[in-house]
């Protein structure tokens, strides 16, 4: 190191030793005050929705309930160790199968539509718009339309099965189609919205790193995985995210399509959870308390796996 890279070193050193300590700022009693109320709502909304909830399903996962519903005594583990059982098992695996399929279908059907429906050709628009009308509809609506669009009397789904010679299932009442089914109804209702965001994604990528990447000669499917890919990765993610939350709600195309038939082939968490508490009087509002932990814990693993791994591959610009 030379004699002037010294003298600049101990200049600079010299210089923030003789800088006066900042000082604490101190703000005044209707600072603080403002800044309190501004925080209040937020607050109550969070307390009202999300923390007494919690702390009541803590609570209400350790108590029985009598025949009206209310808390009557302390059980302790008692509803944990009910879910220690292969019927359980089952439950979340059927969870565990509807979520993968949405996700999966959910996410690479909408992709593979909205690239062809973002290129500038006559007619996209109503494409475009006839795709993304299943988002319009609700959850038991859509599985309505399926049903019908499935009744063994009058589908043409089984018509045009049986057009190449194939023999239709008994779509609701045959497992495992009965599962694959309400997950497909799941499917085409998320779909439009998916359609939606990744084609906003598709019409913001930039035409000149396209033009280049053709000028360097990268092949289509190169440039697909290679560029436009990774600069829709946001999009992706936020669909991804979506899609999961949306299949682990799922609750009214199990209720309409199947009720959690065929013996229990479509029973999943959620439609598990709302059975326990709300269907037929049962009023186990301990049990479900208990399965809704385990939902809340089964959500923060996938949260964990998608924010941990899967957003390290997104590429914010």
């Amino acid at each position: 190191m030379t004699t002037n890279s010294l003298t600049a070193a101990a200049q600079a050193a010299a210089s923030a030793s003789a800088r006066p300590p900042r000082r604490r700022q101190h703000y005044s009693p209707r600072e603080i005050l403002l800044g309190v109320l501004f925080c209040v709502p937020a607050v109550a909304g969070l307390g009202t929705f999300v923390i007494f909830p919690l702390f009541q399903a803590i609570f209400l996962s350790t108590r029985g309930t009598d025949i009206n519903g209310n808390p009557s005594r302390s059980v302790g583990m008692d509803n944990f160790a009910q879910l220690f059982t292969p019927e359980f098992g089952e439950v979340l695996m059927h969870t565990l199968v509807f979520t993968l399929f949405v996700v999966v279908v959910g996410v690479v059907g909408p992709l593979a539509l909205a690239v062809p429906l973002a290129q500038r050709l006559p007619g996209m628009r109503v494409f475009r718009t006839l795709f993304t009308l299943p988002f319009a509809y609700s959850a038991s609506a859509a599985s309505v339309v399926w049903l019908l669009m499935l009744d063994p009397s009058m589908s043409p789904v089984n018509w045009a099965l049986r057009v190449i010679g194939i023999t239709a299932p008994e779509w609701t009442v045959q497992s495992p189609w009965a599962l694959i089914t309400v997950a497909w109804a799941t499917v085409w209702v998320v779909a439009g919205f998916n359609l939606l965001v990744i084609g906003a994604g598709l019409a913001g990528v930039d035409e000149d790193v396209l033009e280049a990447a053709r000028i360097d000669g990268a092949s289509g499917p190169r440039t697909f995985f290679s560029v436009v890919l990774p600069m829709i990765s946001p999009s992706l993610f936020f669909v991804i995210v979506t899609t999961t939350l949306t299949s682990l709600q799922a609750l009214g195309q199990v209720q309409v399509m199947t009720d959690g038939g065929p013996n229990g082939a479509t029973r999943t968490l959620v439609f598990s959870i709302f059975n326990n508490a709300f269907e037929n009087g049962n009023n186990e509002y301990g049990l479900a308390s208990a399965q809704g932990l385990v939902l809340l814990i089964v959500g923060i693993v996938l949260a964990v796996i998608q924010f941990g791994v899967i957003e390290r591959r997104v590429h914010y610009r």
